[in-house]
């Protein structure tokens, strides 16, 4: 069975059977392409059911959706491909239960979305259709799986020689950003998390960090671009999902001079308020900043993109000590940002941390993740959810670029 006829048949929303659906899943290379068209899908509904054996999840849709399944090891997750859909579910309605212990859903750019089901342990998908409701009123996406052994899941895993629909932008041997024509000092500015990657939760408001970093984001780049010989830019201007070697391949093909990545995590300790900037280490300053960059690091896992293995170690002198330097400028573009916002907004002790942060691993951009402040604390979402407040840090962070771009071209940066 060829994995055009088994587009057809999800296409069709034909009944898939056991033995049909997962000799099809096998022989995939990738999920499938969606055209994108002028409205996107609506799930408005959406159920578990199940134990620890088996279990089913039904999401209801207006029209009938093309859709794509695939599988994810370490951890286990089954992947379901969707045109662009906007997911109008109650919170409950996907409450994880039986063989899933997570199930996130959203959108992953170029017009398309992603549920993932976060597993128990090994497990496939054993039916999977789209039923029609009503005479075309509705259509009703079903999908049963049942708990395996290793060895199926890995059999699975393997046959399915599938990569993901995000293409990885790593490389071997990093190459220079090409210098910018006009002269401007340029900077990306990367609002975190995005689509299906929702970013911590609001303790009182139950905002979505994806939404607060977006927003500051938006406004420090119009800050930005209202001083002289600055271009500043997005890496994303809308709730998309991007992996984290995505976010920092768009920041070096535009020649990016400086990569400032924004969110605002959560933390057990609520009282724990204010800034922090981090760079880059291969050893963590200390507890919080391991842990913190543990999960930034889980975006793209998160999403149901499947971890590669890091470039091979580059031996190249020059490229060594472009990192050298780049990360020497990274240093003194955090500590910029800490004297600016001395005595003008709330910081954590030892506001310059550093961890290893897959999003700041650009060689040759210097590139620094400032959190805000942290949703988890009563005081730090009001102000990250106040618009006055975000154009003073803007206008802040705007007088640090400043004052990094003279050091920085003093220095031959």
């Amino acid at each position: 069975m060829h994995a055009s006829l088994l587009s057809t048949l999800l296409r069709g929303g034909a009944r898939v059977t056991a033995s049909v659906f997962v000799a099809g899943v096998l022989m995939m290379t990738g999920p499938i392409a969606y055209a994108a068209e002028s409205a996107p899908f609506l799930a408005f509904g959406a159920r578990v059911a199940g134990d620890d054996a088996r279990t089913r999840v039904v999401v209801e849709f207006d029209r009938k959706p093309d859709f794509s399944i695939h599988y994810v090891a370490n951890p286990v997750r089954v992947v379901v491909d969707l045109p662009e859909t906007a997911f109008g579910l109650k919170a409950e309605s996907l409450e994880p239960r039986g063989l899933f212990e997570a199930i996130r859903y959203g959108g992953m750019g170029a017009g398309s979305s992603r549920l993932v089901l976060s597993a128990k342990g090994p497990v496939a998908v054993t039916h999977a259709e789209v039923i029609e409701q009503e005479g075309g009123k509705s259509y009703r996406l079903v999908i049963d799986a049942e708990k395996v052994d290793q060895t199926r899941f890995d059999a699975l895993l393997g046959d399915q020689q599938w990569t993901g629909s995000v293409v990885s932008a790593k490389t071997d041997r990093p190459t220079i950003a090409p210098a910018q024509k006009t002269g401007a000092f340029v900077i990306a500015i990367d609002a975190g998390h995005g689509g299906i990657d929702t970013g911590a939760i609001g303790s009182g408001t139950k905002t979505e960090e994806k939404h607060v970093t977006l927003a500051f984001a938006q406004e420090l780049v119009a800050t930005l671009n209202r001083e002289g010989g600055i271009e500043a830019f997005l890496t994303r201007d809308k709730d998309v999902f991007l992996s984290l070697p995505q976010r920092v391949q768009i920041a070096r093909n535009k020649g990016a001079n400086l990569f400032i990545s924004i969110h605002a995590d959560t933390l057990r300790q609520k009282d724990i308020r204010g800034a922090t900037v981090y760079t880059i280490s291969d050893k963590a300053s200390d507890h919080l900043a391991a842990d913190l960059a543990q999960r930034e690091n889980l975006s793209d896992e998160i999403a149901g993109v499947p971890l590669q293995s890091e470039p091979a170690e580059v031996a190249d002198i020059l490229i060594d000590l472009t990192r050298r330097e780049t990360q020497a400028f990274s240093v003194n573009m955090a500590r910029t940002v800490v004297s600016s916002f001395e005595g003008q907004i709330n910081l954590i002790n030892n506001p310059h941390r550093h961890a290893g942060f897959r999003v700041l691993q650009a060689p040759d951009v210097p590139s620094i993740l400032l959190e805000l402040g942290f949703m988890s604390n009563k005081d730090d979402e009001k102000l990250l959810l106040d618009p006055e407040w975000r154009k003073k840090v803007s206008g802040l962070l705007a007088v640090a670029v400043k004052r990094y771009r003279e050091q920085a071209v003093a220095n031959g940066g």
